[in-house]
């Protein structure tokens, strides 16, 4: 099955199925891979990787494919600059870049070949990198889980204002989408594909703790916090860590208060140890809409077909 959009086009992909980059999740070769392969574009998460790890995983990914994928950099990681350097010698397909500016990178990684993706939360930031020569947009909105837009504009406002602000740039919708309705949702409001990342953080194939994954199927569509204002917005599922935040933040504790506290959680804790209680455990609002960890391969494919049949649902116009 092949779905024809501007973000398939650019990327050489046959689905507007883009699975996330986060950390841990997909810090590895074998969610990506499996994504790449069944059509859709997988993408490694390199913020919390060592260069060797992150280089071994591309090896792999390689390796097991020769579909696209992509690898997702924030430029505020410590070494970022080397591991930009890495990448752009390597000449990997797709670039999505969060978390800074796009002018640091753009022209070296666009001379080698690479599609640069550039990740904004508001329409300014969207118009500064479209002026900035970006390939196209990942464009997140409020529901998303990890980091939301500080305004929690939801993605149905800010997909659809940053299509309208910028015609022809290929975009991508992320926040709030977990099955083919979604997606379908998506491609109506003007973007050329959804970005899906609490639907495979509950894959086979995520790098997560299994009290992880089993968090984010007991989760319902009220079960997330926003948390970290004036420090680092995060949305997460609801745990011991999230209402002692949301308490402070309710009763207007000190900023270094807050702070301490935050910095007292890790999104490690739960991804890796399984702390589910204390751990910053990073999930979008879409986490009610999960019910079953499937292998990725068949998520991409359901996703699919979930959005053909949606399509079959819609009522035609009637005109006198």
């Amino acid at each position: 099955m092949r779905i024809g959009t501007s973000v398939t086009r650019l990327l050489g992909i046959d689905l507007p199925v883009i699975q996330a980059g986060m950390s841990w999740a997909s810090s590895c070769s074998a969610l990506p891979l499996a994504v790449s392969a069944a059509g859709g574009l997988g993408v490694i998460a390199a913020g919390p990787m060592r260069l060797p790890d992150l280089e071994r995983a591309i090896d792999e990914v390689e390796a097991g494919t020769d579909r696209p994928y992509a690898v997702n950099l924030p430029l505020y990681r410590k070494g970022a600059d080397e591991v930009m350097d890495a990448l752009c010698a390597r000449r990997i397909p797709v670039l999505i870049a969060s978390q800074g500016g796009p002018r640091r990178y753009l022209r070296r990684f666009q001379e080698r070949g690479t599609v640069c993706l550039h990740v904004v939360a508001s329409e300014e930031h969207a118009a500064k990198a479209v002026e900035a020569g970006v390939d196209g947009l990942v464009v997140v909105g409020a529901e998303a889980g990890g980091h939301p837009p500080a305004g929690l504009v939801s993605t149905l406002v800010m997909v659809r204002a940053v299509a309208r602000q910028t015609p022809g740039t290929p975009i991508i919708a992320s926040g709030g989408f977990a099955d083919g309705a979604g997606l379908a949702a998506a491609l109506a409001l003007g973007a050329g594909a959804a970005q899906f990342g609490t639907r495979f953080i509950a894959s086979a194939e995520s790098n997560l703790h299994p009290a992880y994954k089993k968090a984010v199927l007991a989760a319902g569509v009220g079960d997330t916090r926003t948390v970290g204002h004036q420090i680092g917005l995060i949305r997460l599922l609801a745990n011991e860590f999230a209402e002692r935040m949301a308490e402070l933040e309710r009763t207007a504790a000190g900023l270094e208060l807050r702070r301490a506290e935050f910095a007292g959680s890790s999104l490690r804790m739960a991804a890796l140890d399984g702390d589910v209680a204390r751990g910053k455990v990073e999930a979008g609002q879409s986490a009610g809409l999960i019910d079953a960890i499937l292998p990725a391969a068949e998520i991409v494919r359901g996703l699919a077909e979930e959005y053909e049949a949606t399509l079959s649902t819609l009522p035609p116009v009637e005109r006198p």
